[in-house]
């Protein structure tokens, strides 16, 4: 009974969906606050409608019901209660059903920020934010239906993907779909604002805080999910340029471009055109990373298996919403009253800059991913569009880009002095030299760029040190003095700081990873491999169960020079339900780098294969990350976002204005 109440849910909300997506609008056409406001019940009901249809899937997958098609796919009755809950979303039909429960609950959100929005604004974004969610709920039940019956039941299910079966995935999908569905708020409030013809500061600062809450979670998506590969596929790499990464990665350099222009926006009620067309192509490049996940273009270890019908299904959507946007904006945009003016050198022009390089990066990346794909399509011929590429394009165009962060960071808005906010990051520039001469010293004969990289990465983490150290050290005295100015600062400086302190630790994990070394052999209980630091000796391989697999599990000593570490465990499993083994690698974490044992096959008279790495300062990375999803989640608390926008601000009239 339960899964039929699901079901019934899931096409309810497909109705209420279609009244938010239509009523609202017809309220604002006519000046009827009433209908205009039916947005906002509609928006909470479907959220309430989809939540109650995934606690039904989340139910049926708990007692183990196969009598669902999906349960008895993803599901196994000697599953651990943990794998059973993330079988949910292990799958096409059930993280699509994730997917639109975060995306209706986005517009429930919207929906009960009343204070802070303009009426005829949220009108327009719910109303937006619906038309994406009947598109995807239509999805849902016509071509992915999570609760269909299978007749007869099984006795029992055919098991999870083993390589998913781990904690890592309970955290990565709903922190990535939280960042992917999060930036079809910032679309639905560019749809909007063309709609009504009122783009303005107030605009920029009601988009802003939803644009750095989508951006947080798809930070800490794509490091989760990077870290989830590095352990847990045996490979001892971080980043592989898979085109489903990359499908992560385009929303992410997008969002970050979107941040950067709505402070302008906010600041100086310029770059309109641009933030607009920003906040479209964010959500689209989320759009194309679904579709590229779902339509079967490719196989990776990220995507589902999907046929034919789905892909199509899911190309008109985005066909339709990108198509449909895009010509909205070409309509609207050119009617827009420019924005106020400032100078080339000021924060303005140096965070215009800044979304110059970000949109490069992107685009190269879009390229790399998709050419691929259309010309296999259109002419049949594979090639393969690996590092080598993405590292002779992306890279080259970030450098720059993080040269000049500190820099632009110093500069006063409208007009800045240049030679002065040079002089302001003279020290931490000093500070980067010195650490990359003595990098260069010690590696003397290694990798070249390498200390370059560590040098660039201190002058970002020095960058952002000394800036707030500027404004909480030279303008005042005492230490009260600077307390009391380190209080008053607003928190977005705090969360800014962070955030590009952040940005310098992943440059310094990445940078060293160029001293990373790697030993493989074949070893026997008592021999031991060195690679870098660390030695391992082999003392045993012994047999384990687990409450669905088989392992044969490797214990190591582990030794860095002449300390003995903790031991460490590496293993091979198989997992009797699908008879696919996977590779469980062996992590010794020794301060901020990590000894990395992986297993391959058994090659007789108790020896095994072993590969052993030593990667220095590896953790960085994913700290650098956390560290930037930080300071974003405190930029969020600045006052300015809690406080609700002027009434005068929420009645004025919108239209639009010819262009001057």
């Amino acid at each position: 009974m339960i899964v039929e109440i699901g079901h019934f849910a899931l096409a309810l909300a497909l109705g209420v969906a279609v009244v938010q997506a239509l009523v609202p609008l017809w309220g604002v056409a006519r000046q009827d606050r009433a209908l205009a406001g039916v947005g906002s019940a509609a928006a909470i009901t479907c959220f309430l409608l989809v939540a109650l249809s995934f606690c039904a899937l989340v139910i049926s997958y708990v007692r183990s019901d196969f009598s669902v098609e999906n349960v008895v796919a993803n599901s196994h009755s000697t599953q651990p209660l943990i794998y059973k809950l993330t079988s949910v979303w292990g799958n096409h039909e059930g993280s699509m059903l994730l997917w639109v429960l975060i995306l209706t609950l986005f517009g429930a959100l919207v929906a009960m920020s009343r204070r802070s929005l303009p009426v005829r604004l949220r009108a327009g974004t719910l109303a937006a934010q619906g038309m994406v969610a009947v598109a995807f709920l239509a999805f849902t039940l016509l071509t992915s239906n999570p609760f269909r019956r299978l007749v007869p039941a099984p006795p029992d299910g055919q098991d999870l993907n083993p390589i998913l079966q781990d904690l890592g995935l309970a955290i990565h999908p709903p922190l990535l779909y939280v960042g992917y569905v999060g930036f079809s708020i910032t679309y639905a409030f560019a749809v909007a604002a063309l709609i009504d013809g009122r783009i303005d500061a107030v605009w920029a600062r009601a988009v802003r805080p939803w644009t750095l809450l989508a951006w947080v979670f798809l930070t800490l998506g794509i490091a989760m999910g990077s870290y989830w590969a590095y352990y847990e596929l045996g490979w001892g790499g971080w980043w592989f340029w898979d085109p489903v990464e990359n499908a992560s990665l385009m929303p992410w350099l997008a969002g970050t471009a979107l941040i950067h222009s709505t402070v302008v926006m906010e600041k100086r009620d310029a770059l309109k055109v641009w933030t607009i067309l920003l906040a479209i192509l964010t959500f689209s490049l989320s759009l194309l990373g679904t579709f590229i996940v779902r339509s079967g273009v490719l196989t990776s270890v990220h995507s589902f298996a999907s046929d034919p019908s789905r892909g199509l299904f899911i190309l008109g959507i985005l066909v339709f919403f990108v198509g449909g946007s895009l010509a909205l904006f070409a309509w609207r945009a050119p009617l827009l009253r420019q924005g106020g003016l400032f100078a080339p050198v000021s924060r303005e022009g140096a965070l215009v800059v800044n979304n110059v390089f970000i949109a490069t990066a992107c685009a190269t990346v879009f390229i790399g991913t998709l050419y691929p794909l259309v010309l296999e399509m259109l002419t049949g011929d594979k090639i393969s569009v690996g590092p080598p590429f993405f590292n002779a394009t992306f890279v080259p165009v970030l450098v720059p880009l993080l040269l000049v962060l500190p820099l632009g960071q110093s500069l006063a808005w409208k007009r800045g002095d240049l030679l002065g906010a040079a002089q302001r990051n003279l020290a931490a520039f000093g500070l980067a030299i010195l650490v990359a001469l003595v990098m260069i010293a010690w590696s003397w004969g290694g990798p070249v760029l390498a200390p370059l990289g560590i040098g660039l990465g201190v002058f970002l983490v020095a960058g952002a040190a000394f800036d707030l150290g500027e404004r909480i050290v030279t303008r005042a005295s005492g230490w009260s003095a600077m307390l009391s100015r380190a209080k008053g600062l607003p928190r977005s400086a705090w969360g800014t700081a962070l955030a590009h302190a952040g940005v310098g630790l992943s440059v310094i994990g990445i940078a060293a990873a160029a001293w990373s070394t790697e030993a493989i052999g074949v070893l026997k209980p008592g021999e031991r491999m060195t690679s870098g630091r660390y030695t391992i000796v082999l003392e045993s391989v012994l047999p384990r169960s687990g409450p669905n697999f088989r392992a044969e599990v490797a214990r190591f000593q582990l030794f860095s020079g002449n300390r003995e570490l903790q031991p460490l465990e590496a293993a091979k499993r198989v997992y009797t339900a699908r008879s696919m083994p996977t590779t469980e690698a062996g992590i010794r974490t020794d301060g901020l780098s990590q000894a990395y044992v992986a297993l391959g096959e058994p090659q007789g008279n108790g020896a095994i294969a072993v590969r052993l790495y030593d990667k220095p300062l590896i953790l960085l990375i994913w700290i650098g990350a956390i560290v930037m999803a930080f300071g974003g989640a405190l930029s969020l608390t600045d006052r300015r976002f809690r406080l609700a926008a002027p009434k005068r601000a929420i009645a004025r009239p919108a239209a639009i204005q010819p262009a001057e």
